[in-house]
């Protein structure tokens, strides 16, 4: 017997979802800040046993649109929950439960198994978490509650466990070795995005995008230029910084992290360039792989 399937992993932003996604495949995919709106795509990792191929999405945080980009991460998150042999919906012990109610009535109507994972439970005591169970099991009563802490592991192998179990018997979606669907120069664009979101404050990591124009590899080296997209010309001087110190800083964490990812030595390069308003404008959204097909 051969089980595959899709097991998706939704919720508000900031709750851990990236963090139990990268546990739950085994590889770091998805890019973690403390900051909301850190994932803008829905993201695939696959894991592989000889009876079972699992194939975990990581999607955007939930939230009510202020600009197009922000509706096309809405469509992300939408998305799976349409195809999702496996719902994850995951909360934590600090956010108010009613929060984003429009997103959980579309959860509350799926038919497909629902794991809802009360994360963070670390930050919480036995009373509290009672009473977080018992308000989630009112608002949801056909899904089943997993209390977890991603960031101390107690309660992954369970819920691995529980997903294993609920996964329909299918043959795989993917080949055997494929361990996401998103191709390599994806994953250097989300590793500098995720330095900028780390090294920039205030509003400037969300006006930026960053594109891979090349991608050269050979047996010892990759070779990377990466433009840096941002909204406005001011913004554009504070990515590049005094003599260049800033996005020089930048180059350098992403260039570790990127050469421990592809483990082969990378020569970086990064360049700045203002698209006005970019995060309104369809045919760019298209361009940088937002828009749903």
């Amino acid at each position: 017997m051969y089980k595959s399937g899709f097991v998706n992993i939704v919720g508000n932003p900031n709750v851990g979802k990236s963090t139990l996604m990268n546990l739950l495949v085994g590889e770091k995919l998805s890019i973690i800040t403390s900051k909301a709106q850190t994932t803008r795509h829905r993201i695939m990792g696959i894991v592989n046993t000889d009876n079972m191929q699992i194939v975990y999405s990581d999607t955007p945080g939930v939230l009510k649109p202020n600009y197009k980009l922000q509706e096309n991460m809405l469509n992300f998150s939408e998305s799976a929950l349409d195809d999702a042999d496996v719902l994850i919906y995951m909360t934590d012990v600090v956010e108010k439960i009613d929060k984003n109610h429009f997103f959980l009535k579309k959860v509350e109507q799926k038919s497909s198994p629902i794991l809802l994972v009360i994360n963070k439970i670390d930050l919480s005591n036995q009373k509290e978490l009672e009473q977080k169970v018992t308000e989630w099991k009112a608002l949801l009563p056909q899904a089943e509650i997993v209390p977890l802490s991603a960031t101390n592991r107690f309660n992954v192998d369970y819920l691995q466990k529980r997903i294993e179990e609920l996964l329909p018997e299918s043959p795989p979606y993917f080949e055997k070795d494929a361990m996401t669907d998103r191709p390599a120069r994806f994953f250097v664009t989300e590793i500098i995005r995720e330095k900028i979101l780390l090294y920039y404050q205030k509003e400037i990591p969300y006006s930026v995008e960053v594109v891979v124009e090349t991608f050269e590899e050979t047996e010892k080296l990759i070779k990377i230029r990466t433009l840096i997209i941002v909204e406005r010309e001011s913004q554009k001087g504070i990515i590049i910084g005094d003599k260049g110190n800033a996005i020089k800083k930048v180059g350098a964490m992403a260039r570790k992290d990127i050469e421990k990812f592809f483990d082969k030595q990378v020569f970086l390069e990064m360049f700045v360039k203002v698209e006005k308003d970019w995060r309104n404008r369809d045919n760019l959204l298209k361009k940088f792989g937002y828009k749903l097909e």
